[in-house]
């Protein structure tokens, strides 16, 4: 593409291209409409009128923007480059490159969230969609108790743990009554402790604990190979 061609490409967005582009955004992360919707706030008909090619207000765009981590949420709603096809494709080489989709396992007992925690080395848990302050107080309380227990879960009996399931069981259906459901996923990683530079990196399991909108629970997630994981 020649520079005339490129600087034609950068206009305000119809709701055409604007449809191409949200599509392309979804798809290079391997997101389905429900989970963009979900990401972004919107409901999955609203995504669906997108992609369509229909009106998208500002604040659809603004969401949609947000979602996709553009550091200016009215990005949409500006003239806008449209990626060509060489960029597109580059683009989701970098995104393959710098994340891993992992399966999105229900997560609805304390005992399955407890036996998670005791099996990893290490956490990864946040919510995928703007929560309301008592559903992120709870989700936050939940957190914090899982890793409390994963720091000391040897100390534990067989019988003292089911203390622990039924605490955790009451946040998990406390964010279910406020309409936020969760799903886990687990990795395994390689792990360098310490400064020195020429220690050996060593095996480590991460667990990926995120809330999702109850009834718009993805299949899949991607997330960042390197993240701030919570040791």
């Amino acid at each position: 593409m020649n520079t005339t061609e490129h600087a034609q490409q950068t206009r305000l967005l119809t709701p055409a291209e604007l449809a191409v582009c949200i599509k392309m955004f979804r798809e290079m992360r391997q997101w389905s409409q429900e989970q963009l919707a979900a990401i972004s706030g919107l409901n999955v008909r609203t995504i669906q009128r997108v992609e369509q090619g229909l009106s998208a207000s500002l604040d659809t765009r603004r969401a949609l923007a947000r979602a996709f981590e553009f550091e200016d949420i009215d990005a949409l709603n500006k003239p806008f480059t449209i990626p060509s096809e060489e960029e597109f494709k580059a683009e989701k080489e970098k995104f393959d490159r710098e994340h891993v989709t992992l399966t999105a396992t229900p997560l609805t007992t304390g005992k399955q969230l407890a036996k998670l925690a005791e099996s990893c080395t290490m956490d990864l848990s946040e919510p995928a969609f703007e929560l309301t302050r008592e559903a992120d107080e709870t989700f936050a309380m939940l957190v914090d108790y899982f890793r409390d227990y994963r720091d000391c879960a040897d100390a534990y009996s067989e019988t003292q743990k089911f203390e622990i399931y039924d605490e955790m069981q009451s946040h998990i259906d406390a964010l279910k009554a406020l309409g936020v459901s969760l799903r886990s996923a687990t990795r395994k990683v390689q792990v360098k402790w310490g400064l020195e530079q020429d220690s050996k990196p060593m095996p480590a399991s991460v667990l990926y604990v995120v809330a999702f909108p109850l009834g718009k629970e993805p299949e899949q997630f991607a997330t960042p190979k390197s993240a701030g994981i919570r040791l």
